[in-house]
């Protein structure tokens, strides 16, 4: 075992019984997430790296040798359609969203910064490229991350204040996010429905968790959704059970990830239209931009 890894215990624990109790801005109880996932144009391609993605309509576990333009123009939905049909909708209810990007991704469409610049929603970096970061080498990795903030800012004209890595980080993500300085959290572990913060090597390092519960990535796998009613369901029981409890154990929040070429589907967009519609009408439930629950928590619980 590499001595990144060794160095990464695990935590059982966390806050245990007694987890802070909180109270969101306004009175909020439960303080919802949703988080856009934008890759099209990042993922792996045959042209660029030799091989296919697998994660398009389909998820294919082992792909041809070759070109393969259904997984391609898959992707290519999410930038041409999809976004926008998600950015219509949530500038139709005026909900603040955070958008995870890759940062090639953005690159390739530039009116997707200009509507993010434009609504206010927040950049949660999401790598150079959709790439496979956990069997990385660590020098690789370190340079995509560099090259990643530097793109981000051409483009944007500002930092990520967070990152959240392609499915699982490396032994050494953690490391290079607090070597590299500048992020105001982290979001690779799913493990509580708190922020927390940890003690990396003397730095302490805000942790702003992340899910893949309430994800759309289920539409492709099993056990997951077979249609969109399913989605809807499954995020209306977490909203009602944690609004429920919250006067028991405090306030919560909840990530809900969505996808362009997935949820930007329009059978699939009526499903997030649905849960939007829900959130709007319970007492206590209200959507956070990502960052915006970062400040809070470090304003109030640092």
């Amino acid at each position: 075992m590499s001595a990144a890894a060794k160095d990464q215990s695990r935590d059982f624990v966390g806050y245990g019984p007694n987890p802070p109790v909180i109270t969101w801005p306004g009175g909020v109880k439960l303080a919802i997430n949703l988080v856009l996932n934008y890759e099209e144009g990042a993922e792996y391609s045959w042209l660029e790296d030799g091989q296919n993605d697998n994660w398009g309509e389909y998820n294919i576990p082992n792909s041809p040798p070759l070109r393969d333009l259904g997984t391609e123009t898959h992707f290519e939905y999410g930038s041409r359609a999809g976004v926008w049909r998600l950015a219509r909708l949530f500038d139709r209810y005026d909900i603040p969203i955070t958008v995870s990007a890759c940062a090639v991704a953005l690159q390739k469409n530039p009116a997707v910064i200009n509507w993010m610049n434009a609504r206010g929603h927040d950049l949660l970096g999401h790598g150079l490229r959709w790439s496979e970061y956990s069997g990385m080498p660590r020098d690789d990795e370190e340079q995509q991350l560099h090259e990643a903030v530097a793109l981000y800012e051409r483009l944007t004209g500002k930092r990520p204040m967070g990152w959240n890595c392609r499915s699982f980080p490396s032994v050494n993500t953690r490391d290079l996010i607090v070597r590299e300085g500048g992020f105001l959290y982290y979001s690779d572990p799913c493990n509580d429905d708190l922020p927390y913060f940890l003690d990396h090597e003397g730095t302490k390092l805000l942790v702003v968790p992340y899910s893949k519960t309430l994800n759309d990535s289920r539409y492709l796998i099993a056990p997951g959704y077979s249609n969109p009613r399913d989605f809807a369901e499954d995020c209306r029981s977490a909203i009602d059970y944690m609004i429920g409890e919250a006067d028991e154990t405090g306030g919560r929040m909840l990530t809900i990830g969505v996808h362009a070429r997935w949820m930007g589907q329009p059978n699939r967009a009526s499903g997030l239209r649905d849960v939007i519609e829900h959130v709007r009408k319970t007492p206590g439930a209200a959507f956070m931009r990502r960052e915006d629950i970062a400040r809070y928590w470090i304003d109030h619980h640092g």
